[in-house]
């Protein structure tokens, strides 16, 4: 009991004016006691174990699986009970409860998501969870706001934990056989450069896959922070690129310059509704999470309208299982709440079913979801490893924010650990009457690099 008595009470130091959510405990005695019932019933069929003060052990995990510590389980169960999953992550936020393997914890909830909730109180999820903000929605300055509230927080949080390339979205990383790339060790000098290596890799295959090469037009929609279009203007292609990031652009910009590559590659401030032109390439990876399920397809149209007859777009996408997505569609999730907001995680049958709509085929696909595992495992141990160190206090955020992120980077790797979520590379080209591709965009192979 020595680890649970260090970890049961600590003293709660919130910002009420950043955090009003989090400072303040909703009072729902009713919602708390059925919650307080929920989850003893759904921990008791799960491998973990639940100690709360002043309260039984919960769960059916022996000593070697993940322990999740209730400090204060009467905030937990009313922050849980008001909100749902918001207020399972605002729990987390306040220091309500902690785990000393947080990513294996959460693990566990998400390979049990189906079950977790007893059907007859899943068919009051309509009455129960909260919507969607209409600010939140991604019309053009819709979009730019909430774009803002993520990526402009400050390129050097991002730095912390990135590696060199700057590169925010799944590495794919060499294995030598099938199934799970193994992780090098917490802190092993090899991560950093094996994560860049990954980086450069998934770049150069989605390059490959589009067939960028000298004199190709390529159009990226979604910077970043400039590394797949200085690879492709590396390679001779003439690039243009778009955010609606200011620091992004800011950055991008002088990584370009850096590289040696203004007249080659374009960076620019815009949206991708407000695109025109004709070009032999078009390549997105991991933006059309940001876009919004209701404009699918004026996204879809708008990639339809820029590719050049006999072009190939090359989309790297998060993907969740359809049914799971249908449910997600209009729910405000913590995610959405506090990291991501204005977006929607798409299923592969969404964007082939929005893609056909705009007489676009798919014609290849790479799913590679425990390589984003391993990405967000080493982002997760640079964060953590950069807020002990005092970098975060440096910069201005405070503990709420770090454990935010904290919360974040290990929800997200326990997603694509438990295969909740996934990712792929696509490839897509004009359709011929009848849904088939036309000539001239075949699929590249694996490996391409």
């Amino acid at each position: 009991m020595t680890l649970v008595a260090a970890h049961i009470e600590t003293a709660r130091t919130i910002d009420a004016a950043r955090w009003p959510d989090v400072a303040a405990v909703p009072h729902v005695p009713l919602r708390a006691a059925i919650t307080r019932q929920l989850f003893a019933r759904a921990c008791a069929g799960l491998p973990l174990r639940v100690i709360q003060a002043g309260g039984r052990p919960l769960g059916s995990g022996g000593p070697a699986e993940p322990l999740m510590l209730l400090r204060r389980p009467a905030d937990f169960y009313h922050r849980v009970g008001s909100t749902g999953l918001i207020g399972f992550g605002e729990s987390y936020m306040a220091g309500d409860w902690d785990s000393p393997r947080l990513t294996d914890l959460l693990t566990v909830f998400a390979s049990g998501v189906g079950t977790l909730v007893p059907p007859a109180v899943q068919r009051l999820r309509t009455v129960a969870v909260s919507r969607v903000p209409p600010g939140d929605d991604p019309t053009m300055a819709g979009a730019r706001r909430n774009i803002a509230r993520h990526y402009d927080l400050s390129n050097e949080l991002f730095g912390l934990f990135l590696d060199p390339t700057m590169t925010y979205s799944a590495g794919l990383f060499e294995e030598k056989t099938a199934g799970s790339p193994a992780s090098p060790p917490a802190g092993d000098p090899a991560a950093g450069g094996a994560l860049a290596s990954a980086q450069r890799r998934k770049i150069d295959r989605l390059l490959d896959l589009a067939g960028v090469g000298p004199g190709t037009r390529l159009l990226e929609i979604g910077t970043g922070w400039g590394e797949l279009a200085i690879r492709a203007g590396q390679r001779g292609a003439l690039v243009r690129t778009v955010t609606i990031s200011a620091e992004q652009h800011s950055l991008a910009a002088d990584r370009v310059a850096a590289a040696g590559l203004v007249g080659r590659v374009s960076v620019e401030l815009l949206d991708y509704r407000e695109l025109t032109g004709q070009y032999d390439a078009i390549v997105s990876v991991e933006m059309i999470e940001a876009v919004g399920a209701a404009y699918w397809p004026v996204f879809f149209r708008t990639l339809s309208r820029l590719l050049a007859p006999g072009g190939v777009i090359g989309l790297q996408a998060i993907t969740m299982p359809h049914e799971r997505m249908l449910a997600a569609r209009d729910t405000h999730t913590w995610i959405l709440k506090y990291i991501f907001p204005g977006g929607l995680i798409p299923s592969l049958t969404a964007i082939e079913t929005n893609a056909a709509a705009s007489a676009l085929t798919l014609t290849s696909r790479l799913h590679f979801g425990l390589h984003y595992a391993r990405t967000l495992q080493q982002w997760r141990e640079r964060f953590e490893a950069s807020a002990t160190a005092g970098e975060l206090t440096r910069l201005g955020f405070d503990e709420v924010f770090r454990r935010m992120w904290t919360l974040y980077l290990a929800y997200s790797e326990a997603g694509f650990r438990s295969g909740y979520l996934d990712v792929c590379q696509l490839a897509l080209t004009h359709a011929e009457p009848g849904g088939r591709a036309r000539r001239g965009a075949p699929p590249r192979p694996w490996p391409a690099s």
